[in-house]
């Protein structure tokens, strides 16, 4: 999800207003995905980079969050929505660790969409924490290095139990990963979107459904 500052500055505006606007895009995209039938969605709401941009912006975009958190989750259960967070939770304070648990705690049993939100996330530090995990894992006898595949070695990452992505859109024009889902997007179907994040609303969720709708996906396969 990306834009939130360009958003802003376009209308002569600080950035903590093209967050909030973003955060009205979230809404949209949610409700697009349900109305769509989608089962999963991931949304990269913050990545393990963004921890290195002003104090007062961070501050106001886990302020954000925390007042999402609040203010939406009920809408969400009552939407039927299971959320999940990724990332390294840790790095939050143990006030917004305790707003996780619980949104994860009260939507568990929901089955109509699983929201997976990416916070403090990013995509190689993911893989050298399964690495990590599946070294100790090892060493205490517990996996046997020499049965290992490529299932196997995918339970030590955050989205253990959550499929690879089909579809990654990106939006704000660029033509980057920018270090999501690195492993997981192996053979995601790619589409980017000239469309700030703010704007972002349920015909740009249409017309990415639409693109990925006409790929064929051979997954390293020869074609037919």
């Amino acid at each position: 999800m990306d834009g939130n500052g360009r958003w802003a500055q376009a209308r002569r505006l600080p950035r903590v207003a093209g967050h909030r606007a973003g955060a009205g895009a979230v809404r949209r995209c949610i409700q697009a995905a349900i109305g769509s039938g989608v089962e999963w969605l991931t949304l990269y709401a913050f990545s393990s980079e963004n921890w290195r941009r002003p104090v007062q912006e961070v501050g106001e975009l886990t302020g954000l969050l925390r007042h999402y958190l609040r203010h939406e989750l009920a809408e969400l259960h009552r939407e039927g929505v299971c959320l999940r967070v990724i990332g390294e939770r840790e790095r939050f304070d143990a006030e917004m660790r305790a707003e996780f648990e619980r949104a994860e705690r009260l939507t568990a049993g929901n089955t109509r969409l699983k929201l997976m939100i990416a916070l403090s996330y990013g995509g190689r530090s993911d893989i050298l924490r399964a690495s990590l995990r599946l070294a100790e894992a090892v060493r205490v006898g517990a996996v046997d290095p020499e049965r290992l595949d490529e299932a196997g070695f995918a339970r030590f990452l955050s989205t253990d139990g959550i499929p690879d992505p089909d579809l990654m859109v990106r939006t704000s024009g660029e033509f980057r990963l920018s270090n999501f889902l690195l492993w997981q997007s192996a053979y995601a179907e790619l589409v980017f979107l000239d469309v700030l994040w703010p704007d972002f609303g349920a015909t740009h969720f249409a017309d990415a459904l639409d693109r990925y709708a006409r790929r064929d996906r051979r997954f390293g396969a020869r074609p037919g």
